[in-house]
């Protein structure tokens, strides 16, 4: 009799980043029993998700140092847009030639971002996050509302697709993955400046003139998400202001809010400064979205840089993200 053969062996993940974000994945495929492993400055025992009344308890194995890691089969990449450089040692490190980096951050392009941070030739995979956590201690997340990463179609993503199957976090690869990104800055669009800009939680969308300055904010982006190609329309503006207003009547707040209360750097960016930037290349006028980005630069400017971290959109949110 021939001997059976060996069971594969369980694939590696590393997930960069112990934020809202890091967290709430790592606790989660550690729950599902994957081969975890967070990597962070500052090592945690753990992770508590809290949502609706329960409570997700999971222990983590932390790295603090990248140089003594070897590559690993997945690194999801779970920092702020703005600190894709600071995350370099740890690409170089823990991605070899079969790694497959996936990027979970705000915004467009996040494949691009990472690219010249690794070797030529790394399957770089950009994932829009279409859930609300918001870290309120270290190691302890609130889970506020969905759960799911949205990915282009093809093998990666569909490999991380069946990772995740049974972790409780839904990975859905889409074909049309353009249109799922631009969708996802339009919810980020006005919510996120506004709120920052004021330091105001989501109460201030109750507002009929923040409503109808968040319309044409929307407006402007939704310009440019179709002149870079994305499937949208007026629709998904009524979408996004119909969740603004969801929002409004709960206390929750965003991402940028959150970090700018906590003093630290901004993602304005990637999320108004891709419109801008979008709007210049293809000839389409963004003055609303050129203002907040010129206020949220000179905001960015006096940051500390401390404080605790969170992430995602208005922390209520239904339907669309």
């Amino acid at each position: 009799m021939t001997a059976p053969a060996a069971a594969a062996a369980s694939p590696r993940l590393a997930v960069v980043g112990a934020g809202a974000v890091g967290g709430f994945v790592a606790a989660h495929a550690q729950a599902a029993g994957l081969d975890t492993t967070l990597c962070t400055r500052t090592p945690r025992a753990g992770f508590e998700v809290h949502r609706a009344g329960r409570v997700l308890r999971v222990p983590v194995r932390c790295a603090t140092r990248p140089e003594d890691q070897l590559p690993f089969d997945w690194l999801l990449l779970a920092i702020k847009a703005q600190d894709t450089a600071g995350a370099a040692p740890w690409l170089r490190h823990l991605v070899g030639p079969g790694t497959v980096v996936a990027v979970l951050q705000n915004g467009v392009g996040q494949d691009r971002r990472v690219a010249p941070l690794v070797a030529a030739g790394t399957c770089v995979l950009p994932v829009v996050l279409n859930f609300s956590t918001e870290q309120v201690a270290p190691g302890r997340i609130v889970h506020h509302a969905g759960g799911q990463l949205v990915v282009p179609d093809g093998v990666p993503g569909r490999r991380l697709a069946a990772l995740f199957r049974g972790s409780g976090l839904r990975v859905t690869p889409e074909a049309d993955f353009t249109s799922a990104a631009w969708r996802k800055l339009l919810a980020n669009l006005a919510a996120n400046p506004l709120t920052a800009l004021l330091q105001q939680r989501n109460r201030i969308f109750a507002d009929p003139d923040v409503r109808r300055l968040c319309a044409g904010i929307l407006d402007e982006g939704l310009s440019v998400a179709r002149a870079e190609g994305a499937n949208l329309g007026a629709d998904d503006v009524s979408a996004t202001l119909a969740m603004y207003e969801r929002a409004a009547r709960a206390d929750g707040g965003t991402t940028m809010l959150y970090d700018r209360l906590a003093g630290r750097p901004l993602e304005h960016e990637f999320i108004t400064g891709e419109v801008v930037e979008a709007g210049l290349r293809n000839g389409i006028p963004t003055p609303l979205n050129r203002a907040l980005l010129t206020m949220l630069r000179a905001v960015d400017r006096s940051q500390p840089a401390r404080g605790r971290q969170v992430s995602d959109t208005p922390s209520v949110r239904a339907g669309r993200p």
